[in-house]
């Protein structure tokens, strides 16, 4: 008999049987009165979980949408962009900041480790940058980046936009726009909310709302602000068909959070990431990240000697769970290890044996119950 396979890549992530009920109901139409005030109170919450006074925009598409549209309302053609890099997914801004023909500048930090809060200053400095671009938590290095602190930097800047990639943080890493002078906070409904791919969020702070009205027209049709403002301040209007059964399992994603408590869905995800991390070291492996940066959403594994990559995750998924590769010089030389969203103690538990009797078919002895003992012992503190 086959095992189950849990799913513990860096998403998309498991998704609860809730969550799932909503995605299978009997599609209605978009301008059904029920339907409108869901979306309603889905904009709402949004807006009151991370705290701003600006808009929350959720529209059919991808994470890589919401970068583009976070970046489209905030600059012009000629404008100067700051991409701050911790890994492979804040590179990608910089060839999305070139075919805008923005003038972009970037700092980048070494695999593992993050961009200082007082390198940003020293660059910010240097010149007049109308945005900056974070990833908060780049998963091809499993580092978070210090956006409080970045926060506190880019508001000396008045002319400046922080945009906040939260795609792999967001409902997990604290991320409140308009205490931590986030402008635009751009994340997608397939990781830390639990919800399956298919929805771009991006939420847009005041100042960031400003510099949208200051623009004119801009080139981009689909991702404009102004062109969804309307309806996301009254859903019955229509520009775009909204994904509606997608955005009922937002909804339901967003009852859970509230009823768990967006502080102790904070204290969890630490908890429980410190608890992985503890584990998987003690059975032999390293973490990319240094420990004082290192991601609460995933772990970047760095293997030991003698593993094969291809075996091992080969092995691994017949044990019953399946982890991502390593990107970039990492390819071949680690797995990415997602333990985000709604996963609860089963899978945590399961994941690690999984990965014990793994390490045994390949020829490691003394490793069966070593990581789950340290796993239980970390969470039950």
């Amino acid at each position: 008999m086959k095992n189950k396979k849990l799913v513990m890549i860096p998403g998309p992530t498991p998704v609860t049987r809730s969550i799932q009920d909503q995605m299978g109901r009997d599609t209605v139409a978009f301008g059904d009165p029920d339907f409108i005030n869901d979306f309603k109170e889905v904009i709402k919450s949004l807006k009151e979980i991370f705290k701003t006074e600006g808009e929350a925009f959720i529209v059919a598409g991808t994470g890589t949408l919401a970068m583009e549209m976070g970046i489209s309302n905030v600059v012009k053609e000629g404008d100067n962009v700051l991409v701050v890099s911790n890994g492979f997914f804040g590179d990608r801004y910089v060839e999305l900041c070139e075919r805008k023909d923005l003038n972009v500048d970037v700092l980048s930090a070494e695999w593992g480790t993050t961009v200082s809060a007082s390198e940003i200053e020293k660059k910010l400095s240097e010149k007049n940058y109308k945005a900056i671009t974070v990833t908060h938590v780049d998963t091809s290095t499993g580092v978070c980046a210090p956006v409080a602190e970045i926060g506190e930097v880019v508001k000396k800047f008045e002319d400046t936009i922080l945009i906040v990639d939260g795609v792999c943080a967001t409902a997990a890493e604290p991320e409140y726009l308009d205490e931590m002078e986030i402008d635009v906070l751009i994340t997608g409904s397939q990781k830390a909310f639990g919800v399956a791919p298919g929805l771009a969020i991006v939420l847009a702070g005041p100042k960031a709302i400003e510099r949208r009205k200051s623009l004119g027209t801009i080139r981009d049709y689909y991702i404009d602000f102004e062109k969804w403002i309307p309806i996301m301040n009254d859903p019955s209007k229509y520009f775009a068909t909204p994904a509606v059964n997608m955005i009922w399992a937002l909804q339901e994603s967003l009852r859970i959070i509230k009823e768990e408590g967006i502080e102790n869905r904070y204290e969890r995800h630490i908890k429980v990431a410190r608890a992985m991390q503890a584990a998987l070291e003690e059975l032999g492996f390293k973490i990319l990240a240094e420990k004082e940066h290192r991601a609460v959403t995933l772990s970047n594994v760095l293997y030991m000697d003698g593993i094969d990559d291809g075996e091992f995750r080969k092995v691994l998924a017949e044990e019953g769970a399946v982890v991502a590769g390593g990107l970039g010089e990492y390819a071949g030389k680690m797995f990415r290890l997602g333990h985000m969203g709604n996963i609860d103690t089963h899978y945590l538990i399961s994941t690690i044996s999984a990965i014990e009797r793994t390490l045994r078919r390949l020829g490691i002895e003394d490793v069966l119950g070593k990581g789950v003992i340290t796993l239980t012992r970390e969470l039950i503190k």
